[in-house]
């Protein structure tokens, strides 16, 4: 069994407006998964630097970021960044370019937990319907044309706010989700704009949102989380 989490730290600003990074790996320790996709883990502007900074990861955490070579001091692709254990092999990465308005994108890596390849994909969609629809097209095709077909677990903040239509029907025809819950606003929970999806190889068997007096304040999101078995 692995945990997999899903986490929109908005660059570390909290609900009190204040950048405090060590509540985010505070959060991140209290939720102890094996795989973790962050959104928002780069400052928007300028040169976009880690909203994490590398040396708090690395001194106090057990995790290391998934390196996609895009700037030198970005965690990410687009505010897209994945964390896996330390010492965690890394088999392949890539950065995805989705169709956008603004800029959006999605990022990909396969990774060995145990003895068992498994692919992970994080993303943060478009505020346009349209668009999002146009990105999740975007990225099933990138899946799909993956040469070697693995376990996968793809997570992020998608923006959407019903099942029914949208790019969560375009996903749901490719991909089962974890029913994890609302995790927006992080001070009221009414939205499920947060997702975890897998494919036929993992088996969901346990799925939340971490709501502790800590990520309540931490973000204006909650993380969510699952479990997941090999099928």
């Amino acid at each position: 069994m692995i945990t997999v989490a899903s986490y929109n730290i908005r660059k570390a600003i909290g609900t009190d407006r204040r950048r405090r990074p060590d509540r985010i790996l505070e959060v991140l320790a209290e939720i102890d998964a094996d795989i973790i996709l962050l959104q928002e883990a780069d400052r928007r502007f300028g040169a976009r630097q880690a909203a994490l900074p590398f040396h708090l990861i690395a001194e106090h955490s057990g995790y290391a970021p998934v390196d996609f070579a895009v700037r030198a001091g970005g965690l990410g692709w687009h505010g897209n960044a994945i964390l896996v254990r330390t010492g965690t092999e890394v088999l392949a990465q890539r950065v995805l370019h989705l169709p956008a308005l603004e800029p959006r994108g999605a990022v990909m890596a396969d990774v060995r937990i145990g003895r068992r390849a498994v692919r992970i994909v994080g993303m943060h969609l478009d505020l346009s319907g349209l668009w999002r629809r146009r990105q999740a097209h975007a990225i099933i095709a990138a899946v799909d044309h993956e040469a070697e077909s693995l376990p996968t677990v793809m997570a992020g903040d998608l923006n959407e706010w019903t099942a029914a239509r949208g790019c969560l029907r375009d996903f749901g025809s490719h991909f089962r989700f974890a029913e994890t819950g609302p995790s927006f606003h992080a001070r009221r929970p009414v939205a499920r704009l947060d997702r975890i999806m897998v494919n036929e190889k993992f088996a969901v068997r346990e799925c939340g949102v971490h709501a502790s007096s800590i990520s309540r304040t931490a973000s204006d999101h909650l993380p969510i989380w699952a479990k997941l078995d090999f099928a």
